[in-house]
């Protein structure tokens, strides 16, 4: 009879399939937008309860004059991505000629 996998070993082997998880950088082709006000992911309840950590990488298409547009989630834990999504959302970075794409990687830590 099979044992079922740990649920701790499937979500280790889910953050190791995101490419570029462990990596710490704000990139946008070449070009960095800088941010002018940050707003920090509470840390969720339940990730705590499961002493889930890591790192949640987003996409946020930020307009013209510095707001967020819209965000996309690239990798990290699901329990982790909503918390990061909505403080990246409130976020401001300065304003710009155009919108661009900014990429911000986010680390959760119990």
């Amino acid at each position: 009879m099979r044992r079922p996998l740990p649920a701790s070993l499937l979500v280790l082997l889910w953050i190791l399939a995101c490419p570029g998880v462990l990596s710490l950088a704000q990139q946008n082709q070449g070009e960095h937008r800088k941010v002018v006000t940050r707003v920090t992911p509470e840390y969720p309840p339940v990730a705590k309860t499961m002493n889930i950590a890591g790192i949640v990488r987003i996409e946020a298409v930020v307009a013209g004059n510095g707001a967020v547009k819209s965000t996309e989630i690239k990798g990290g834990h699901p329990v982790l991505a909503e918390a990061a999504v909505r403080a990246v959302r409130k976020w401001k970075w300065e304003p710009a000629d155009r919108e661009t794409h900014e990429e911000v990687e986010l680390k959760f830590q119990p």
